[in-house]
């Protein structure tokens, strides 16, 4: 795994909007050079003294090979927010998971694949009027082990990246995969705001050069 170039050294105090928690965490390789902006801004994990608390947090990855995207299309479960709809494979984290546990279970889950090399590529969170706020952790891989199995979730295909942006997706998945398709080298934090299935609000912030 590899994590923006730019590291930051002591700790962050800060408190947390809405709890009246400090947050006061050594900082290590795994922290954004955004990360005090990002908090500034309001693009958080929630903790309550030295302990994460989980927000809703999720986890996208696209894997990489021979130039196309693994996608996943959601056509199995009744009701899914992403019905019919082509994504990348990830989820929800689970109990204390951090980014990257949920990354490589999420994974190994949907498709039968072991990462065995990844990137994190930025944070996006997600605001709705009809769903919680959630804010996702995004990855990209191109190193794995085993063979692709049957997702209860959807069909599974290798598809060229060419062909990716012609895929029906949801409008602010097309916002995030074009910096990916672009070869975007620098960290983001992007965040898209929805009115049902409406797109009404996107910003981005890179970090590092």
């Amino acid at each position: 795994m590899t994590f923006p170039k730019e590291g930051l050294s002591g700790e962050i105090s800060k408190t947390v909007r809405g709890t009246g928690s400090e947050l006061r965490r050594p900082l290590s390789p795994s922290h954004s050079p955004c990360w005090p902006r990002l908090v500034d801004r309001g693009i958080f994990f929630r903790w309550e003294g030295s302990d994460f608390m989980r927000s809703p947090m999720t986890t996208l990855c696209y894997i990489e090979n021979n130039d196309c995207y693994l996608m996943l299309h959601r056509t199995k479960k009744k009701k899914d927010v992403n019905k019919d709809k082509w994504i990348g494979v990830g989820g929800h984290a689970e109990g204390n998971e951090t980014p990257q546990e949920c990354l490589l279970r999420e994974v190994k889950e949907e498709t039968g694949l072991s990462l065995t090399s990844y990137k994190f590529r930025g944070l996006i969170t997600f605001i709705s009027d009809e769903y919680e706020a959630e804010m996702m952790c995004l990855f990209t891989a191109d190193g794995y082990t085993g063979e692709l199995i049957t997702c209860d979730e959807g069909e599974l295909e290798w598809v060229k990246k060419s062909d990716v942006p012609r895929l029906p997706t949801w409008e602010g998945d097309a916002q995030f995969l074009k910096l990916l398709l672009e070869d975007e080298k620098r960290f983001f934090a992007m965040k898209l705001r929805y009115e049902g299935e409406r797109l009404v609000e996107k910003s981005v912030e890179f970090c590092g050069g």
